[in-house]
């Protein structure tokens, strides 16, 4: 059992060489969040309708329980440190959970209350995110979700492994060992070429029709299957693609192939929301596949997650190989 430190009313006490760092109060954690955002103590104070010399001493106890200074101070501003930039989103999420923890406690029988993060790539899930989303949202009207888009199939990995992301819509196959997936969709993919393309009349090309064109892609930094796919194709048809821009969101790739900057190979769900001055056209032969799925981390599976997971199942079948 630790002892108070001299002068301590807290009782942080001393334990071995982490002296001061054992309690940490959720009131502490109030007066964190309103300083930093107020980025005022008055006015922190005010909010918290307390005085400020005791709202001073709060957060300077905090500061004490964790052994770093979260703001920088002077005669006129206040501003958070690196320390306290890092501490502000843990600091969010602790109260976050609480007031979740509070609705939880007090809900009927039978309402579900939990958090759920789900990422995007953008026009790519077009027709396979909307469907989970409102099954979640008819289902579990108390879910708090949270979708975040953008993501290429590299980052929404990393936000998987390290818990940002609860679950996440990614290109397949990927290497990920310690992740799981499964396969929701199987797609052909056709060119998006500009509406005043030589080809662009056509009903379908050879894909090693555009070996002289530029082609417009996902960043190769980024891990994006589909730009593997795009790349593993044009090789099978004879031909190393000239990448002329590289772009994350997809749609914006369809923009720019409308602006006449290149041409680019996208799966043929996105025929039907090609921007204007862009035309899809089919690939003849054995057209190249472009395999998506969900992931997600087995280590980290929540209440909320196992719900998710049970209606992905329903709305977000398996397709056959």
């Amino acid at each position: 059992m630790n002892r108070p430190a001299p002068g301590d009313s807290n009782g942080a006490g001393h334990h071995g060489n982490t002296a001061g760092r054992n309690n940490v109060e959720l009131r502490q954690i109030e007066a964190f969040l309103a300083v930093a955002e107020e980025l005022h103590f008055g006015r922190a104070a005010h909010r918290l309708r307390m005085a400020q010399s005791p709202l001073s001493q709060t957060v300077k106890k905090l500061e004490k329980s964790l052994g770093t200074d979260l703001f920088e101070r002077n005669t006129r501003a206040v501003s958070l440190t690196t320390a306290g930039f890092a501490f502000l989103p843990h600091a969010r999420k602790i109260l976050e959970e609480l007031d979740l923890a509070r609705r939880a406690a007090t809900a009927d029988a039978g309402e579900v209350y939990g958090r759920l993060s789900i990422g995007f790539s953008g026009a790519l899930n077009h027709k396979t995110l909307p469907p989970l989303t409102r099954a979640l949202r008819s289902s579990y009207p108390h879910l708090d979700l949270t979708l975040s888009g953008g993501l290429l199939t590299q980052d929404a990995l990393d936000q998987l492994r390290n818990g940002s992301l609860d679950l996440s819509f990614i290109g397949l196959p990927v290497d990920a060992p310690s992740l799981a997936t499964r396969r929701i969709a199987v797609e052909p993919l056709g060119a998006a070429v500009p509406e005043d393309h030589p080809l662009a009349g056509r009903p379908q090309i050879a894909l090693a029709d555009l070996a002289a064109d530029g082609f417009v892609t996902m960043p190769a930094a980024q891990g994006s299957t589909l730009r593997e796919a795009v790349f593993s194709a044009c090789t099978a048809a004879g031909f190393r693609p000239r990448v002329v821009q590289e772009v994350s969101d997809p749609y914006m790739a369809l923009s720019l192939v409308a602006g006449g900057v290149g041409v680019s190979l996208v799966p043929d769900s996105m025929a039907g929301i090609m921007p204007g001055g862009t035309v899809f056209i089919a690939l003849s032969g054995a057209a190249p596949l472009l395999a998506s799925g969900i992931a997600w981390n087995p280590a980290l599976i929540s209440p909320a997650l196992k719900l998710a997971l049970e209606l992905a199942d329903s709305v977000l079948p398996t397709p056959p190989r």
